[in-house]
């Protein structure tokens, strides 16, 4: 018996919020519109209209796929972010809500370093952080870096998608090595990285430990190998009285200021997320 849209889109629901899943409604609606090759506003449309076989097949077997764990963002393959849309793979993290702290303090800083300012999202994933400064700061110049092929790919993908070309440009680089020379005088660097302490990986959500990429999360021994690489190594590459900021996870603000603290940074600061966790935390570089 043949199902129309509307119908398809309840029964996932249903089956989603049995599932325990907190954004079912929102997640029927992507599935189903992935399923059928439709927009959101196709979808609307079209609720009352029959669904083909070939749409309900592929819609059970996202949701079988969604069931299991795996995050509607790489189903579906894209997110979005800050109000832009990402295309979304399983080489890069899902780009979360914590994180747009991050992208407002960068967007706030990088306004204020005024015309001409430049700006590395470094650890890019998706390019999620330096598009939304781009976004926002029509006078400024970003480049968002990774060590990851796959993920440099995807950031370009994400700049044409949002036509942001003429003021974005991707670059491959390692946070864990020194910057190559034409890496420098940057007002803002802020750096998202893996800051998941080695050992309490395995304890992660399914959907997280199982589909995300190990390399995006594993922070070392203590978490904070990134950070303190980035530090030390990338110092170079900002400007006198230029600002370094990270995303931070549950309870590292204090571990990180401290790295900041002992490598020259003052008017240390931690920001946070919508939780009242301490997010973001951010340095100056002593001129």
């Amino acid at each position: 018996m043949a199902a129309t849209y509307n119908n398809l889109y309840l029964d996932a629901r249903k089956r989603l919020r049995e599932a325990g899943v907190e954004g079912a409604q929102l997640e029927a609606r992507e599935l189903v519109c992935c399923a059928a090759g439709k927009s959101r506003e196709q979808f609307y449309r079209d609720m009352a209209l029959y669904a083909s076989d070939p749409v309900e097949e592929k819609l059970a077997e996202l949701l079988e796929r969604r069931l299991a764990g795996e995050p509607v963002a790489y189903l579906i393959g894209e997110g979005g972010f800050y109000g832009l849309g990402l295309d979304i793979t399983p080489d890069v993290l899902i780009p979360r809500m914590d994180t747009e702290v991050l992208a407002e303090r960068a967007i706030l800083l990088a306004r204020a370093a005024g015309e001409g300012a430049r700006v590395l999202d470094l650890c890019a994933g998706s390019g999620c952080v330096g598009l939304a400064v781009a976004a926002n700061v029509p006078g400024c110049r970003v480049v968002l870096a990774d060590v990851s092929e796959a993920a440099l790919r995807l950031c370009k993908q994400n700049v044409r998608r949002n036509e942001l070309n003429a003021r974005v440009t991707c670059v491959q680089a390692d946070a864990l090595e020194p910057p190559d020379a034409a890496l420098w005088d940057f007002d803002v660097i802020a750096c998202n990285p893996p800051y998941i302490p080695t050992g309490d990986i395995a304890g992660l959500d399914v959907s997280v430990r199982d589909y995300e990429p190990l390399m995006a999360l594993d922070g070392g021994e203590d978490g904070l190998d990134f950070y303190r690489a980035v530090t030390t190594l990338w110092k170079p590459a900002i400007k006198p009285g230029g600002h370094l900021l990270y995303e931070v996870g549950i309870g590292q603000a204090g571990d990180v200021g401290a790295i900041l603290a002992q490598n020259q940074f003052e008017q240390i600061q931690t920001f946070q997320d919508t939780q009242g966790i301490g997010r973001v935390v951010e340095g100056v570089l002593n001129s």
